[in-house]
């Protein structure tokens, strides 16, 4: 059985409520992964999902730690949250340099998997940063040193490359996506499925291991409910999974 860590993919809201005269705040906590991780659970796949705001204090912080699993999944979070652990933020002491340790585990025949959003790459005002991160090595794509969205509230359309057995996952006639990240597959990459004419699934190797990213959401906003609803969806993402730990890929 594969077992993965899904680091991220949550957030917290505060709203202002106006009464008139008075006004008062709330607070709500969301959740983006629940139909992925479902989608995985389905195929067999056993998911130990990291909130965002648990990373900073609870992400692996070395290889032991992270051999616990199989893959790596980062979804909608950025490097700060790694970098920037409370015992360094609130309290100025050093701490791991826990991406760094993340693509030394990779190297040594880990699987990492990087996931689209507003806070994954570089992201919504390139405040995910990863461009300068010690796992921006070990992607196999490069990345922008500015705002990498495209949004697409139209559609964007998808397709497999020829050929690609995950790219076989993308057929054509797959539900469209609302936006993604741009990046630009290294010259050692292998491109399995696009959107538009951008990457959507790449793959790479880094050492022992193996690196993906899907340049989408896994979820609601730019991966549509037309799309989490899509039968296609759950082998799509469970290839991805399937790919990177060795197991095969099914449709």
């Amino acid at each position: 059985m594969v077992n993965v860590l899904l680091a991220g993919e949550t957030w917290i809201s505060e709203a202002t409520h106006y009464k008139g005269f008075d006004s008062f705040t709330s607070t709500t906590f969301h959740s983006g992964a629940d139909d992925y991780i479902a989608a995985l659970e389905a195929h067999g796949i056993t998911v130990t999902h990291m909130a965002a705001h648990d990373v900073p204090q609870d992400f692996p912080s070395d290889s032991k730690a992270l051999s616990a699993y199989d893959v790596v999944v980062l979804s909608d979070i950025g490097a700060n949250s790694f970098q920037l652990p409370p015992e360094t933020w609130l309290e100025g002491k050093s701490s791991p340099d826990r991406l760094g340790a993340l693509a030394e585990w990779v190297r040594a025949g880990g699987a990492l998997m990087m996931a689209g959003g507003y806070m994954s790459f570089q992201g919504f005002q390139a405040r995910a940063n990863f461009a300068r991160s010690a796992i921006a090595p070990v992607l196999p794509v490069t990345m922008s040193d500015y705002d990498d969205r495209i949004e697409a509230s139209a559609g964007a359309a998808v397709h497999g490359v020829s050929g690609s057995e995950l790219g076989a996952l993308v057929p054509e006639g797959a539900p469209t996506l609302l936006g993604y990240n741009r990046v630009e597959a290294k010259e050692d990459a292998e491109v399995h499925a696009r959107v538009g004419d951008d990457v959507l699934i790449a793959t790479g190797t880094a050492g022992k291991g193996k690196t993906l990213v899907w340049t989408s959401d896994i979820g609601p906003h730019w991966c549509p409910q037309p799309f989490v609803d899509w039968k296609g969806f759950g082998p799509l993402m469970a290839g991805m999974i399937n790919w990177l730990a060795g197991e095969a890929v099914s449709s």
